[in-house]
Protein backbone atom coordinates (compact mmCIF):
# COMPACT_ATOMS: atom_id res chain seq x y z
CA UNK A 1 0.00 0.00 0.00
CA UNK A 2 0.79 3.21 -1.16
CA UNK A 3 1.10 6.65 1.73
CA UNK A 4 -2.04 8.06 0.25
CA UNK A 5 -3.95 4.15 0.51
CA UNK A 6 -2.61 4.29 4.17
CA UNK A 7 -4.20 8.02 4.46
CA UNK A 8 -7.71 6.79 3.01
CA UNK A 9 -7.69 3.62 5.00
CA UNK A 10 -7.13 5.62 8.10
CA UNK A 11 -9.80 8.26 6.84
CA UNK A 12 -12.38 5.32 6.43
CA UNK A 13 -11.68 3.34 10.02
CA UNK A 14 -11.97 6.79 11.66
CA UNK A 15 -15.57 7.61 9.92
CA UNK A 16 -16.16 3.82 10.85
CA UNK A 17 -15.31 5.04 14.63
CA UNK A 18 -17.02 8.52 14.84
CA UNK A 19 -20.15 6.90 13.11
CA UNK A 20 -20.10 4.40 16.13
CA UNK A 21 -19.45 6.78 19.10
CA UNK A 22 -22.43 8.99 17.13
CA UNK A 23 -25.10 6.17 17.60
CA UNK A 24 -23.53 5.33 21.15
CA UNK A 25 -24.30 8.97 22.03
CA UNK A 26 -27.92 8.63 21.59
CA UNK A 27 -28.14 5.38 23.27
CA UNK A 28 -26.24 7.00 26.24
CA UNK A 29 -28.29 10.16 26.35
CA UNK A 30 -31.11 8.42 26.89
CA UNK A 31 -30.14 7.03 30.08
CA UNK A 32 -27.74 9.61 31.04
CA UNK A 33 -29.40 10.79 34.11
CA UNK A 34 -29.18 6.91 35.71
CA UNK A 35 -25.06 7.54 34.60
CA UNK A 36 -24.91 10.97 36.47
CA UNK A 37 -26.56 9.35 39.34
CA UNK A 38 -24.25 6.77 39.23
CA UNK A 39 -21.44 8.85 39.25
CA UNK A 40 -22.07 11.13 41.98
CA UNK A 41 -22.57 8.60 43.85
CA UNK A 42 -19.12 7.93 45.38
CA UNK A 43 -18.98 11.92 46.00
CA UNK A 44 -21.96 11.91 47.85
CA UNK A 45 -21.25 9.00 49.80
CA UNK A 46 -18.40 10.58 51.82
CA UNK A 47 -19.18 14.52 52.00
CA UNK A 48 -20.33 15.74 55.67
CA UNK A 49 -24.42 16.02 56.09
CA UNK A 50 -23.77 19.96 55.64
CA UNK A 51 -22.34 19.45 52.21
CA UNK A 52 -23.68 19.20 49.24
CA UNK A 53 -22.39 19.56 45.58
CA UNK A 54 -23.71 22.64 43.55
CA UNK A 55 -24.00 23.79 39.95
CA UNK A 56 -22.52 27.44 39.58
CA UNK A 57 -24.27 28.45 36.19
CA UNK A 58 -27.10 28.29 34.03
CA UNK A 59 -26.34 26.13 31.20
CA UNK A 60 -23.63 23.46 33.51
CA UNK A 61 -25.94 20.74 34.64
CA UNK A 62 -26.73 20.21 30.67
CA UNK A 63 -23.08 20.36 29.19
CA UNK A 64 -22.27 17.92 32.33
CA UNK A 65 -24.90 15.69 31.01
CA UNK A 66 -23.70 15.86 27.41
CA UNK A 67 -19.78 15.30 28.62
CA UNK A 68 -21.46 12.16 30.48
CA UNK A 69 -22.85 10.86 27.54
CA UNK A 70 -19.98 11.40 25.12
CA UNK A 71 -17.86 10.18 27.46
CA UNK A 72 -20.28 6.84 27.36
CA UNK A 73 -20.57 6.53 24.31
CA UNK A 74 -16.75 6.03 24.38
CA UNK A 75 -17.36 2.70 26.17
CA UNK A 76 -20.39 1.58 24.27
CA UNK A 77 -18.56 1.62 21.15
CA UNK A 78 -15.41 0.50 22.33
CA UNK A 79 -15.86 -2.68 20.76
CA UNK A 80 -16.00 -0.52 17.20
CA UNK A 81 -13.67 1.38 18.14
CA UNK A 82 -10.58 -1.34 18.85
CA UNK A 83 -11.64 -3.40 16.09
CA UNK A 84 -11.09 -0.63 13.70
CA UNK A 85 -7.89 -0.09 15.11
CA UNK A 86 -6.56 -3.43 15.39
CA UNK A 87 -7.73 -3.81 11.26
CA UNK A 88 -5.64 -0.52 10.59
CA UNK A 89 -2.26 -2.36 12.16
CA UNK A 90 -3.55 -6.13 10.62
CA UNK A 91 -1.35 -5.58 7.21
CA UNK A 92 1.78 -6.06 9.86
CA UNK A 93 0.43 -9.30 11.02
CA UNK A 94 0.87 -13.11 9.71
CA UNK A 95 -2.22 -14.33 8.46
CA UNK A 96 -2.95 -16.92 10.99
CA UNK A 97 -2.87 -13.78 13.23
CA UNK A 98 -5.64 -11.98 11.58
CA UNK A 99 -7.94 -14.05 12.52
CA UNK A 100 -8.13 -13.02 15.91
CA UNK A 101 -8.23 -9.60 15.33
CA UNK A 102 -12.08 -9.67 16.32
CA UNK A 103 -11.40 -11.72 19.75
CA UNK A 104 -8.69 -9.12 20.52
CA UNK A 105 -11.33 -6.23 19.36
CA UNK A 106 -13.67 -8.11 22.35
CA UNK A 107 -10.59 -8.29 24.60
CA UNK A 108 -9.64 -4.75 24.12
CA UNK A 109 -13.12 -3.39 25.58
CA UNK A 110 -12.79 -5.98 28.37
CA UNK A 111 -9.65 -4.25 29.59
CA UNK A 112 -11.19 -0.87 28.70
CA UNK A 113 -14.28 -1.59 30.45
CA UNK A 114 -12.51 -3.32 33.63
CA UNK A 115 -9.71 -0.40 33.81
CA UNK A 116 -12.76 2.19 34.35
CA UNK A 117 -14.41 -0.27 37.01
CA UNK A 118 -11.33 -0.35 38.80
CA UNK A 119 -10.95 3.58 39.13
CA UNK A 120 -14.97 3.78 39.68
CA UNK A 121 -14.95 0.82 42.52
CA UNK A 122 -11.20 0.92 44.03
CA UNK A 123 -9.67 4.13 43.49
CA UNK A 124 -12.70 6.65 44.25
CA UNK A 125 -13.75 5.73 47.48
CA UNK A 126 -10.22 5.80 48.98
CA UNK A 127 -9.36 9.40 47.11
CA UNK A 128 -12.52 10.84 47.75
CA UNK A 129 -12.36 10.31 51.54
CA UNK A 130 -9.13 11.69 51.74
CA UNK A 131 -9.73 14.99 50.44
CA UNK A 132 -12.84 15.42 51.82
CA UNK A 133 -11.02 14.61 55.43
CA UNK A 134 -9.80 18.05 55.43
CA UNK A 135 -12.87 19.64 55.60
CA UNK A 136 -13.84 21.21 59.15
CA UNK A 137 -16.81 22.74 60.62
CA UNK A 138 -16.05 26.41 59.94
CA UNK A 139 -14.56 25.50 56.25
CA UNK A 140 -17.21 23.24 54.74
CA UNK A 141 -16.27 21.56 51.49
CA UNK A 142 -19.05 22.44 48.17
CA UNK A 143 -17.90 21.38 44.97
CA UNK A 144 -18.94 22.64 41.62
CA UNK A 145 -20.24 19.29 39.96
CA UNK A 146 -19.18 20.29 36.33
CA UNK A 147 -15.44 20.21 37.88
CA UNK A 148 -15.93 16.75 39.69
CA UNK A 149 -17.44 15.17 36.42
CA UNK A 150 -14.60 16.59 34.66
CA UNK A 151 -12.40 14.87 36.84
CA UNK A 152 -13.95 11.82 37.66
CA UNK A 153 -14.55 11.16 33.79
CA UNK A 154 -11.21 11.95 32.75
CA UNK A 155 -9.16 9.74 35.19
CA UNK A 156 -12.03 6.85 34.42
CA UNK A 157 -10.41 7.25 30.55
CA UNK A 158 -7.20 6.92 32.21
CA UNK A 159 -8.12 4.12 33.51
CA UNK A 160 -9.09 2.50 31.22
CA UNK A 161 -6.23 3.32 28.67
CA UNK A 162 -3.58 1.93 30.76
CA UNK A 163 -5.21 -1.56 31.64
CA UNK A 164 -4.76 -1.79 27.98
CA UNK A 165 -0.91 -2.18 28.10
CA UNK A 166 -0.50 -6.30 28.11
CA UNK A 167 -2.52 -6.44 24.65
CA UNK A 168 -0.58 -3.67 23.29
CA UNK A 169 2.78 -5.76 24.85
CA UNK A 170 0.72 -8.84 22.66
CA UNK A 171 1.09 -6.72 19.95
CA UNK A 172 4.44 -5.39 19.66
CA UNK A 173 5.85 -8.55 20.52
CA UNK A 174 4.06 -10.79 17.60
CA UNK A 175 5.37 -7.89 15.23
CA UNK A 176 8.68 -8.16 16.62
CA UNK A 177 9.12 -4.95 18.07
CA UNK A 178 9.54 -5.40 21.55
CA UNK A 179 10.88 -8.56 23.34
CA UNK A 180 10.93 -9.66 27.04
CA UNK A 181 14.06 -9.23 27.45
CA UNK A 182 14.18 -5.58 26.31
CA UNK A 183 11.51 -5.19 28.34
CA UNK A 184 12.92 -6.01 31.90
CA UNK A 185 16.20 -4.30 30.43
CA UNK A 186 14.45 -0.82 30.43
CA UNK A 187 12.13 -1.72 33.31
CA UNK A 188 14.04 1.07 35.33
CA UNK A 189 12.81 3.68 33.09
CA UNK A 190 9.80 2.32 32.75
CA UNK A 191 8.91 2.99 36.26
CA UNK A 192 10.18 6.49 36.63
CA UNK A 193 8.11 7.05 32.98
CA UNK A 194 5.23 5.58 34.84
CA UNK A 195 5.41 7.76 37.67
CA UNK A 196 5.85 10.94 35.05
CA UNK A 197 2.57 9.62 33.87
CA UNK A 198 0.63 9.10 36.79
CA UNK A 199 1.74 12.60 38.07
CA UNK A 200 0.53 14.00 34.62
CA UNK A 201 -3.25 12.18 34.43
CA UNK A 202 -3.97 12.33 38.26
CA UNK A 203 -4.09 15.82 40.49
CA UNK A 204 -1.13 17.05 42.07
CA UNK A 205 -1.64 14.83 45.48
CA UNK A 206 0.51 11.38 46.11
CA UNK A 207 -2.59 9.28 47.48
CA UNK A 208 -4.24 9.76 43.10
CA UNK A 209 -0.95 9.35 41.91
CA UNK A 210 0.02 6.04 43.89
CA UNK A 211 -3.38 4.69 43.20
CA UNK A 212 -2.16 4.68 39.49
CA UNK A 213 0.86 4.02 39.81
CA UNK A 214 0.48 0.52 41.77
CA UNK A 215 -2.17 -1.06 38.75
CA UNK A 216 0.36 0.39 35.98
CA UNK A 217 3.43 -1.64 37.56
CA UNK A 218 1.38 -4.74 37.74
CA UNK A 219 0.52 -4.44 34.38
CA UNK A 220 3.88 -3.58 33.20
CA UNK A 221 5.08 -7.30 34.82
CA UNK A 222 2.68 -8.78 32.94
CA UNK A 223 2.87 -6.94 29.84
CA UNK A 224 6.56 -8.41 30.26
CA UNK A 225 5.00 -11.91 31.04
CA UNK A 226 2.78 -11.56 27.73
CA UNK A 227 5.70 -10.79 25.40
CA UNK A 228 7.59 -13.42 26.66
CA UNK A 229 4.86 -15.80 26.07
CA UNK A 230 3.48 -14.61 22.96
CA UNK A 231 6.76 -12.98 21.22
CA UNK A 232 7.63 -13.99 17.98
CA UNK A 233 10.60 -16.20 18.62
CA UNK A 234 8.13 -18.08 20.97
CA UNK A 235 8.40 -19.38 24.50
CA UNK A 236 11.53 -21.66 24.37
CA UNK A 237 13.40 -18.93 22.54
CA UNK A 238 12.52 -16.52 25.07
CA UNK A 239 13.75 -18.85 27.92
CA UNK A 240 17.01 -19.35 25.84
CA UNK A 241 17.10 -15.16 25.69
CA UNK A 242 16.34 -15.06 29.41
CA UNK A 243 19.08 -17.54 30.42
CA UNK A 244 21.67 -15.43 28.16
CA UNK A 245 20.98 -12.61 29.77
CA UNK A 246 21.15 -14.35 32.82
CA UNK A 247 24.43 -15.18 31.95
CA UNK A 248 25.65 -12.60 30.75
CA UNK A 249 24.92 -10.61 33.96
CA UNK A 250 26.05 -12.62 35.71
CA UNK A 251 29.82 -12.84 33.87
CA UNK A 252 29.43 -9.05 34.33
CA UNK A 253 29.22 -9.02 38.21
CA UNK A 254 31.95 -11.42 38.47
CA UNK A 255 34.34 -9.28 36.07
CA UNK A 256 33.47 -5.96 38.16
CA UNK A 257 36.37 -4.45 39.79
CA UNK A 258 36.19 -3.85 43.25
Amino acid sequence: MTLMEHLFELRVRLVRCCIAVGLAFFVCWSVVNPIFDTLVNPLLAVLPANSTAIYTTLPEGFFTRMFIAFVGSLFLASPVIFYQMWCFIAPGLYDEEKRFIIPIALVSAFFFTAGGSFCYFVVFPYAFSFFVGFSTESIVIMPKISDYLDFVLKLILAFGLIFEMPLFAFFLARMGLVTAVIMRKVRRYAVLTIFIVAAILTPPDVVSQLLMVCPMLMLYEVSILVASAFGRGGVKSNAGEDKAEEKQYSRSRRLRPL
